[in-house]
């Protein structure tokens, strides 16, 4: 049976070394499976601090860096997810440095984050903040696993 992928990885501003794509693809897959979330279609786009700021910018006004701006362009609540979301390779980089971990690992939290905001989780109050923080630390360890 012929079956259309539903995550998709592009890169705009220079080649993400992500460590097994298809593995990570089936992975996200899983994420979204365990949370209990229909998923239609996800486009991660690699870029730059500036091409994000100015996503940030026009869309959300605003005006700072961030590592990832997660759009939900699902149809209408409760349907399959179709998402996009806009990664800065610059901020990832930038904060692996300052966290003092592996650039792979803080890229991979990232992708999770945003796959969580999909799934519905917040992360604006401490409380919301502790709870994406588990749940990127769970699928970060379940993903070392595989």
């Amino acid at each position: 049976m012929f079956s259309l992928a539903k995550i998709h990885f592009h890169h705009p501003y220079k080649r993400s070394r992500l460590p097994k794509s298809a593995k990570l693809k089936s992975f996200i897959e899983r994420i979204f499976e365990g949370e209990r979330q229909g998923l239609e279609r996800l486009d991660y786009i690699f870029c730059s601090d500036e091409y994000l700021l100015d996503i940030n910018r026009s869309f959300l006004n605003h005006d700072y860096y961030t590592d990832i701006v997660t759009f939900d362009l699902s149809a209408a609540s409760g349907s399959p997810i179709i998402g996009e979301l806009y990664i800065s390779i610059d901020r990832v980089v930038e904060n692996a440095g300052l966290l003092n971990c592996d650039v792979q690992h803080e890229l991979l939290r990232v992708i999770f984050h945003g796959s969580l905001h999909l799934c519905g989780y917040k992360d604006k109050t401490k409380s919301e903040i502790t709870g994406i923080r588990e749940r990127e630390d769970y699928y970060l360890r379940l993903f070392a696993l595989n």
